[in-house]
C-alpha cells in the first residue's frame, strides 16, 4: 500500500528547478536510500516531502499518512549538544511534532523508543555528556516519537567511525523489518557493505534511477 505519491514532481528555489518530472511511489515498509552528488537535489526532494517547499509543478499525495506524523531527523540536529537537557527530555520532545502539547501516554511513547533502541539505560544521562553514536541514537528515538509509519533520516550516519556507523544502521534496519517502520535514508554510502535498504533513488543530472537495491548495485558493476 502507498503512504506517498510523487507524481511528475518538480521541485526547487527562487523559480530555478533543482529536480523535476519525479515519478515514484513510497509504499509501506519500504527502505529506500537516496544517493547522489552534492547538489543533486536530495534534500530538497526530502523537504518536498515534508512541506517545507511547495513544489513548482506536480504534486506530493498523502495516501495513507498524515503530513504531520513523519518522523524526521535532519543533518544537523537542532539541539545544543551543551544544552543541560537529559535524554529523557530530548526524546520526549520528539511527541511535540505531532501536537502543540504532551498528551498523557507521550512519556510511555518515549520510554519504549528509547527501550527499542537499547538506550534506556542513557535516559537520565544529560545529551551533552554523549559520545557522537549515542548522540545520534538519542535523536533517531526522538524522530520515533513523531511517528509510526515512516521515518525520514538525512545522512545519519555522518562523523561516526565504523563501528557507531554499524550500530547505528543495524538499528534502522530492525526498525524497517520487525517494526515495519518505513524508511527514506539519504546516504553517501555506496560500498557494498553499507549500501542497505531495499530500494535506491538515486538522483544524477539527466539520469535518475529508481528501483530494487539488487538492480542498483548491477547497474554499477556493469557501468565500471
Amino acid at each position: 500500500m502507498s503512504l506517498i505519491s510523487l507524481k511528475n514532481l518538480s521541485l526547487g528555489y527562487d523559480n530555478q528547478i533543482v529536480l523535476k518530472g519525479i515519478n515514484l511511489d513510497i509504499e509501506e515498509d519500504d527502505f529506500i536510500c537516496i544517493v547522489g552528488p552534492n547538489g543533486s537535489g536530495k534534500s530538497t526532494l526530502v523537504k518536498g516531502i515534508l512541506g517545507l517547499i511547495k513544489p513548482m509543478k506536480g504534486k506530493v499525495i498523502y495516501n495513507n499518512l498524515k503530513q504531520n506524523f513523519i518522523g524526521y531527523m535532519p543533518q544537523e540536529a537542532k539541539v545544543d549538544a551543551n544544552f543541560p537537557a537529559s535524554v529523557f527530555e530530548i526524546v520526549l520532545s520528539g511527541c511535540l511534532n505531532k501536537t502543540l502539547f504532551y498528551k498523557k501516554n507521550d512519556k510511555e511513547i518515549a520510554i519504549n523508543n528509547l527501550k527499542i533502541l537499547g538506550i534506556e539505560n542513557l535516559k537520565d544521562k544529560c545529551f551533552c555528556d554523549l559520545s557522537g553514536g549515542q548522540r545520534q541514537k538519542v535523536l533517531l528515538a526522538r524522530s520515533l516519537c513523531a511517528t509510526s509509519k515512516l521515518l525520514i533520516l538525512d545522512e545519519p550516519s555522518n562523523n561516526l567511525d565504523s563501528k557507531s556507523k554499524k550500530d547505528l544502521y543495524k538499528l534502522i534496519n530492525d526498525l524497517n523489518e520487525n517494526h515495519h517502520i518505513t524508511i527514506i535514508m539519504i546516504t553517501h554510502d555506496l560500498d557494498h557493505d553499507n549500501l542497505i535498504g531495499n530500494k535506491i533513488l538515486s538522483l544524477r543530472e539527466d539520469d535518475i534511477f529508481f528501483g530494487s537495491t539488487k538492480d542498483f548495485v548491477r547497474r554499477i558493476h556493469h557501468d565500471k
